[in-house]
């Protein structure tokens, strides 16, 4: 498989700086995870009533070899990979004609097996709780809040002629994949009440809105997948947050125009908005 592939900060292809040549021989669940799926037999009919079909998590086994130049070489290679196949979330990363990656933790024993003094086979068995593939690139926009420019000229002349501008605020985040993605939105205070609006090109709109105020140096984040909002990195502030009438998610093959106000004008204030293209 000359796809590169890395598994946390281990590259699984290619020849790394110890002389150790990695090679992947199979990826077995990269393509598309299961679904969940209910059918509920039809009383006196024939057939079932279908339930919402949801994927269910991406089970993915990562095959390979590698061989090293010497013995100690070998060892420590083998060591690198017990490491990278963590059980915690690390990031798997496969660099096809798009770079795509998803979060795994292990989820069977790692197999290794010595196939002589300098060479190894492997099997790795890994799990992506969220089925999503993203996009290895992320993308970020930010905008202040909006503010008005112009009106009345002083000294009046006629005939009068009212000129006004209003400028930032807005932005756009795009999902260039095959399935529904979520974004995450950081605000910078200081700032009183702030609203997100996201609007879908059907003019659709979802709306956050926070009911409290953020200080100078304050940062909230709204993960929009995981239905969180952290303030400063540590405190919950979810009970503050109304999600109306959802939460919002880029569309497959669509994008999201974001626009934010909030109570009062304040020119530090900073809305960050990033999101990653998904796929089946």
């Amino acid at each position: 498989m000359a796809i590169p592939v890395t598994l946390g900060a281990l590259p699984l292809t290619g020849t790394d700086d110890a002389g150790v040549e990695w090679i992947v021989t199979d990826l077995t669940g990269w393509d598309s995870p299961g679904v969940r799926a209910d059918l509920s037999p039809r009383q006196a009919d024939h057939g079932a009533w279908p339930s919402q079909v949801y994927l269910g998590a991406r089970p993915i086994t990562i095959e390979g070899v590698f061989v090293a130049p010497d013995e100690a070489s070998l060892d420590a290679a083998i060591d690198q990979l017990l490491v990278a196949d963590s059980l915690t979330d690390t990031t798997l990363l496969v660099e096809d004609s798009i770079p795509r990656q998803v979060t795994v933790r292990r989820s069977g024993p790692p197999l290794v097996k010595r196939a002589g003094p300098y060479e190894a086979s492997y099997s790795l068995l890994v799990t992506a709780a969220d089925p999503r593939r993203y996009a290895a690139v992320e993308q970020s926009q930010s905008a202040g809040l909006p503010s008005t420019t112009g009106g009345l000229t002083f000294p009046l002349t006629f005939p009068i002629v009212f000129t006004t501008t209003s400028t930032g605020g807005t932005f756009s985040l795009v999902n260039a994949g095959s399935i529904g993605t979520r974004p995450v939105f950081t605000i910078t205070g200081p700032v009183v009440e702030p609203v997100i609006v996201a609007e879908r090109p059907d003019g659709s709109t979802m709306q956050l809105a926070y009911s409290d105020t953020l200080g100078v140096g304050d940062t909230l984040v709204i993960d929009c997948g995981a239905h969180s909002v952290v303030l400063n990195g540590t405190t919950g502030r979810r009970r503050f947050l109304s999600a109306q009438p959802s939460w919002p998610e880029i569309d497959p093959g669509s994008s999201l125009a974001i626009q934010w106000t909030a109570s009062s004008y304040d020119p530090a204030a900073l809305l960050t908005g990033t999101a990653r293209s998904a796929w089946m």
